[in-house]
């Protein structure tokens, strides 16, 4: 069942390419996301085409605290299709809605390596050593810094966690749109997520940024204002349709 929710890790899951070590950890309600993501996985994982996994998500469904888990399907930003999920397994709303859903609502058993606490090293090497599992609960629950490094992360849904994660604040996002060195997934996740683009500092690192797919930055250059549009028409960094594009855009500022 469609659980109605969206997020780049959610959508990552939906595709069906996820590796099974990845979906086990789901399943068992191991990955630290916020209460919206962690549901919905565990609403796709009983799905699973795999036996042992969708029993797995239906026992830690079953499991969720109740309590906790009617005051979060209170909330107004749960999907109804979450909420009809949970009705038909007689669990309904409670009168009073949860203030808060950015933590899980199956808490991580691994504390220290969720919550990047020391014990976890920040190096690149160290990171990058490590099993996709220890990455994903990192990229979800872990510190600024891991999260600088597992961005550029060449296993795509490492990066989705990234930007999944409750911790993510939009003075990264901003950082993560003017890298070069991250791939065009996570740049086309960015590019298409509305409340992303109301930063300009996100719009305009997008479109400055080279990686970035032409047909998401030449979209957002009509949201730059004419000073940047003249910079990036003599930038020689972006593509040559977009500087091009600019500049056409700037002559007709001018006459």
């Amino acid at each position: 069942m469609d659980p109605g929710y969206r997020s780049p890790l959610v959508d990552f899951f939906r595709r069906g390419d996820t590796p099974r070590d990845a979906r086990l950890l789901a399943a068992q309600g191991g990955l630290p996301a916020a209460a919206h993501e962690q549901l919905s996985l565990l609403i796709l994982l009983t799905a699973d085409p795999d036996e042992e996994i969708a029993r797995c998500a239906d026992a830690t469904l079953r499991a969720l605290p109740r309590q906790p888990l009617e005051a979060f399907l209170a909330r107004r930003d749960v999907p109804a299709e979450m909420t009809a999920f949970f009705a038909a397994r007689g669990v309904l709303p409670a009168a009073e809605a949860a203030a808060d859903a950015a933590e899980p609502l199956v808490p991580s058993a691994d504390g220290d390596a969720a919550d990047g606490k020391p014990g976890t090293s920040d190096a690149p090497q160290v990171l990058a050593g490590l099993p996709i599992t220890a990455k994903l609960k990192l990229a979800s629950k872990g510190t600024r810094e891991q999260r600088a490094q597992l961005i550029r992360d060449p296993n795509r849904m490492v990066a989705a966690a990234v930007l999944s994660s409750p911790k993510l604040t939009d003075a990264e996002v901003e950082a993560f749109a003017k890298m070069a060195n991250v791939s065009e997934e996570v740049l086309r996740v960015i590019g298409t997520n509305r409340t992303w683009l109301k930063n300009y500092g996100v719009v305009l690192g997008l479109v400055r940024n080279p990686k970035t797919p032409p047909a998401i930055s030449m979209q957002l250059m009509h949201r730059l204002v004419e000073r940047d549009v003249k910079m990036l028409s003599v930038d020689r960094n972006v593509p040559e349709v977009l500087r091009l594009a600019a500049r056409k855009r700037a002559v007709k500022t001018l006459s």
